[in-house]
């Protein structure tokens, strides 16, 4: 089959069309601004991308596009379409779907190879909770398929098919599980494609503004998904959320395994986040020993392990596999130290854009480094944020910070009037070389620069280690 894909270069995109090269198909594909990493990626494996969505590209006369959910209806200030290839396909009637779709039809779930899926949702931790999963599983020798939207430092990339092995009957297959809807036609979750076998819940809040008017709404979508778990399936659910538990009132079917701290969890953690034993009823079952700090990357851990468990993974077995664990590109990534020893300055790189993310990823950093000055710089970027649904919650995330800088960009909200309680440990600046200015003049040897964001934030990364090589060292 010979597929074009419409928005290729997303992760998720991008992820599907490397497993579809991988089952055999022709794959070519089309973006507005195609830019490495992963045009590289996708260019080394064979993958023609077009730069925009001209008309034109019908003369490809692929036998299915793919329709990625940046791709819509809209219309330019002068009246034509934003995606004139759209618009052609509805004109001439060609056949189109969406990604998750397409992925259902012709990986998860393909006639005659339908794979057992675990599937990894919540508002937070899927990407690096998949990554744990598959790094399990992959030292327990089941060799899994998955598709995860970062690249693991253990794998290298973020999607391959996986084989089967001996000891299963379907081939195991890891997603990361997105509550984002599937495409301008199809507005459910991507997630209800999946019809996963293992489902983990593991966190659920506010989230994507600009699609789900409120909690309630995303809740209801978290229930479609536990509805296409079948009774010998499995739900592992965070104990300590009352909105998954409302979830589980709306009905349930599958055996619930709840993780956390919760007095009624079955599975329990005990001890700090870089060494800690995992409970079942109160049994030690295995203890974690790894590198990574955070109550999240505990809770995360706990979920990877009860999954795996249920594809026949000893706990203790698990556990072990964590201690090797790499974690994920931009989680929390070290991209360099100007200055050496105790006097260096640290920048790091992390994902979180959601203000719970930014206060446990503050908060991880913090149990590492002590009494050590971070300096948070961060940038509003996520459409929930770029509508200011949560920017009452800045200054809570940022409690841990000694500093707080804001890049305000593309924001049409005051971003220093929300962070105002922050009084002088809070600064925002309209453009990346004036909020690099601002951080080169705070900072002091020694200090550790956190940087947030859900993009490229402009390179702020190599600029402020350029920048901070200009600091007078003691």
């Amino acid at each position: 089959m010979h597929i074009h894909i419409l928005g290729v270069c997303g992760t998720f995109m991008g992820g599907l069309a490397a497993l579809a090269r991988e089952a055999g198909h022709r794959v070519t594909g089309c973006d507005s601004g195609v830019y490495p990493p992963m045009s590289d990626q996708l260019r080394a494996l064979g993958i023609e991308l077009i730069e925009g969505y001209s008309a034109d590209q019908l003369a490809l006369k692929p036998d299915m596009f793919v329709v990625g959910n940046v791709v819509s209806r809209a219309r330019l200030a002068d009246g034509s379409a934003r995606y004139p290839l759209m618009e052609a396909i509805l004109e001439a009637g060609l056949p189109y779907t969406s990604g998750p779709q397409w992925l259902s039809d012709h990986v998860l779930h393909a006639p005659g190879q339908s794979r057992h899926v675990l599937a990894i949702a919540g508002t937070h931790g899927k990407t690096t909770t998949s990554a744990m999963l598959s790094w399990v599983l992959e030292q327990a020798g089941l060799t899994p398929g998955f598709l995860i939207g970062g690249v693991p430092l253990n794998f290298g990339v973020s999607a391959r098919l996986g084989s089967l092995p001996p000891s299963q009957s379907r081939p195991l297959f890891v997603i990361e599980a997105d509550e984002y809807d599937t495409a301008f036609f199809d507005k459910r979750s991507k997630f209800v494609h999946y019809r996963p076998r293992t489902a983990v819940l593991n966190n659920l809040e506010f989230d994507h503004a600009d699609i789900f008017p409120d909690l309630a709404a995303i809740e209801r979508q978290f229930h479609h998904l536990v509805r296409t778990v079948p009774s010998s399936g499995r739900l592992v659910v965070n104990a300590e959320q009352d909105s998954l538990q409302r979830v589980l009132d709306l009905g349930q079917w599958s055996e619930v395994a709840g993780f956390g701290n919760a007095p009624h969890a079955a599975w329990q953690m005990r001890g700090e986040p870089s060494d800690f034993e995992v409970l079942h009823h109160g049994a030690v079952k295995g203890r974690v020993q790894w590198g990574l700090g955070g109550v999240h990357n505990q809770m995360n851990a706990l979920a990877a392990v009860i999954a795996a468990e249920h594809v026949g993974v000893a706990v203790a077995d698990a556990c072990q596999a964590l201690s090797s664990f790499e974690n994920v590109r931009r989680r929390m990534e070290v991209r360099g130290h100007v200055g050496t020893g105790t006097q260096a300055i640290t920048v790091y790189d992390d994902f979180a854009h959601h203000p719970t993310a930014i206060r446990t990823t503050v908060d991880g950093l913090r149990r590492q480094v002590g009494a050590a000055r971070i300096l948070a710089v961060f940038e509003p970027r996520s459409n929930t944020m770029k509508l200011g649904a949560m920017k009452s919650q800045l200054p809570w995330s940022l409690e841990q910070a000694d500093l707080a800088f804001c890049h305000t960009a593309g924001l049409d909200w005051d971003a220093a009037e929300a962070l105002s309680p922050m009084g002088v440990r809070a600064s925002t600046a309209g453009d990346i070389d004036s909020l690099v200015a601002q951080v080169k003049a705070a900072a002091r040897p020694g200090d550790h620069v956190l940087c947030m964001s859900n993009g490229g934030f402009g390179g702020v990364h190599g600029k402020l280690l350029e920048a901070l090589k200009g600091i007078a060292w003691a």
